[in-house]
């Protein structure tokens, strides 16, 4: 008998994530880290462990403020600006290696940021379902205390206490285990941001209303099902105007957008690691009829479900 999965779980058994730990910087004011845009497939990362640092908002211009125990996952991939804030030109940093780790470092004298940066790596195809439904900018702040604080930001704080210990030591297996960690802190921090009492947009807001949770369950379990609006709203015991509704609104997309994605993900999941047909595997994604599974494969991924096959095996 298999465990049962939560709609998390589920969603990181079908898009898998690799987590990798670049670098740890450890600069004085003045410091700037300017990064450039990510490869497809990767979601930069950024955990502060001692100090502060400002991150840049092209959006709104306005700085936002990282301390310690911050944790920042930029899901756009797209290139981004840290600074110390002051305003002065920053000093050049310089890297070594110590231990299992590079280390960044710099001649400044000023406050000190303590600061891990890596990236969680997924395949291309994955990537869409993800960036697609997860704030383009995510900052958990697992030192922040309130009277709702959940054991998950307990549990956050000890997982970068633990890669701190694990940058400054010479332990056999370090550089595997801090890869390690790093794949734990992407679930951890989607589970922390999700018990927010205000989570941020996308699956994390859906996932945060226990009203609309037996839909999402539905969705990512059994996608294979023929779900009609009318019964994802039964599920949620809601008339399926009121679903529609509060669906998107937490969402920004509709149930059946949702639905299409994870069907599309589990197909190329599956023309990628089976030699099932075309048409076995879209009976097991939810389409009756294999035309209209291969165009609604085509306009998803661009090419048609046997070119995505011939491309995997080139």
């Amino acid at each position: 008998m298999s465990a049962p999965l939560d709609w998390l779980s589920r969603l990181l058994e079908i898009t898998p994530v690799r987590g990798q730990l670049d670098l740890r910087c450890m600069y004085g004011a003045p410091w700037r880290i300017d990064q450039s845009e990510s490869a497809p497939g990767e979601i930069p990362y950024h955990a502060v462990l001692g100090g502060s640092a400002m991150l840049e908002d092209p959006v709104s211009g306005k700085p936002q403020q990282l301390v310690a125990g911050d944790i920042v996952l930029l899901a756009d991939g797209d290139a981004h600006t840290l600074h110390d804030g002051g305003g002065k030109r920053a000093k050049p940093a310089r890297e070594r290696a110590v231990a299992n780790l590079v280390w960044s470092e710099n001649s400044g004298t000023g406050a000190r940021l303590d600061m891990l940066c890596g990236r969680f790596v997924l395949n291309p195809a994955h990537a869409r379902l993800l960036r697609g439904y997860l704030p383009a900018r995510l900052i958990a702040h697992s030192a922040a205390q309130t009277e709702n604080t959940t054991d998950t930001g307990l549990h956050l704080s000890n997982l970068l206490g633990l890669m701190r210990v694990e940058t400054g030591s010479d332990s056999l297996g370090g550089r595997a285990m801090l890869n390690a960690l790093s794949t734990a802190l992407f679930a951890l921090t989607l589970r922390f941001a999700s018990e927010a009492q205000e989570a941020p947009e996308g699956l994390l807001a859906l996932a945060g209303y226990p009203r609309l949770a037996p839909a999402l369950e539905a969705l990512f379990h059994n996608p294979g099902h023929p779900w009609t609006l009318p019964a994802l709203a039964q599920l949620c015991n809601m008339s399926r105007a009121t679903f529609v509704r509060l669906f998107q609104e937490k969402l920004g997309r509709s149930a059946s957008d949702l639905l299409t994605d994870v069907r599309m993900t589990m197909a190329a999941n599956e023309l990628r690691t089976s030699s099932a047909s075309t048409g076995a595997i879209a009976e097991r994604v939810g389409y009756q009829s294999e035309a209209a599974f291969q165009r609604a494969f085509k306009l998803h991924m661009g090419v048609t479900p046997a070119s995505w096959r011939r491309g995997l095996q080139a």
